[in-house]
């Protein structure tokens, strides 16, 4: 029987001609990785270690949330930068999970991305296996689970996930060493300290869901005020038994000129 002929899937430049070795009997496809140079040290998994350390990049953000009686407010700001160069202005830094779970981002962006629309995946083969919707609680779980069977891999995470169910309002903390904290506010990323200050000192339970808004656009301003690592826009979103909905995004520098008019 004929064999089929694959090599047209291979790529050009990995396909010999005939017979392109037979002159001199050398094949250089024939080595393999054992002969692969490695670093002369005694210890490489050490060697290893440091290395990762010293090329590990600097991440900054400023993502808050929290809980009042009207729901579930979540604001961010939309700068990626690594150490002092400013990557991008305009991140998502909200994972829209489904229509009733938020998930936010701090660290390294694209494990963020990754394993929280993995998360979405989760909590829709949830939904299909037990005809209902995932918890609050349940969601922050499974990403929980999934990032400590991944912890020490060199994952940088430090996410929050919000969200409405039968229970009503949750929020909750997870980060990559597995961690997973209920709260009614939190504030990750470098510019968290400048954000705590305005938010626990406009925070009130019975606040309007605007002041609510305004307090999670101020907080975030803030922060990019004082953060170099935080900027962009600040997005605020407000979750109800409705689902989530983008209240706002409004970019830091017209911000400053609304909370300084006499700057202009």
């Amino acid at each position: 029987m004929n064999s089929l002929d694959l090599s047209a899937l291979e790529p050009s430049t990995l396909r010999p001609k005939k017979n392109a070795f037979a002159e001199d009997g050398f094949n250089p496809l024939e080595n393999d990785i054992a002969n692969f140079a490695l670093p002369e040290v005694n210890d490489f998994d050490a060697f290893q270690a440091q290395s990762i350390e010293m090329v590990k990049p600097s991440h900054g953000t400023t993502t808050l949330g929290f809980i009042f009686n009207g729901g579930v407010i979540i604001a961010v700001d939309s700068r990626a930068s690594m150490g002092p160069y400013i990557s991008s202005q305009t991140v998502k830094k909200v994972i829209e999970i489904n229509p009733y779970l938020l998930g936010t981002m701090a660290g390294g962006a694209a494990d963020c991305q990754f394993w929280q629309r993995n998360l979405g995946i989760q909590c829709r083969l949830h939904e299909l296996q037990n005809k209902k919707r995932i918890t609050v609680s349940g969601a922050s779980k499974l990403l929980a689970n999934t990032l400590f069977s991944y912890r020490g891999s060199g994952l940088s995470m430090g996410t929050m996930v919000a969200g409405w169910d039968e229970e009503g309002p949750g929020l909750y903390y997870v980060d990559s060493e597995g961690q997973r904290i209920k709260g009614q506010r939190f504030s990750v990323g470098s510019g968290s300290i400048f954000a705590y200050g305005v938010l626990d000192q406009g925070y009130s339970w019975d606040m309007s869901v605007e002041d609510a808004c305004e307090l999670g656009r101020r907080a975030i301003y803030h922060a990019t005020y004082r953060d170099a690592y935080s900027g962009g826009t600040v997005s605020v979103y407000h979750v109800t038994e409705k689902g989530w909905r983008k209240v706002s995004g409004d970019d830091v520098g017209q911000l400053h000129y609304h909370y300084y008019p006499g700057e202009k």
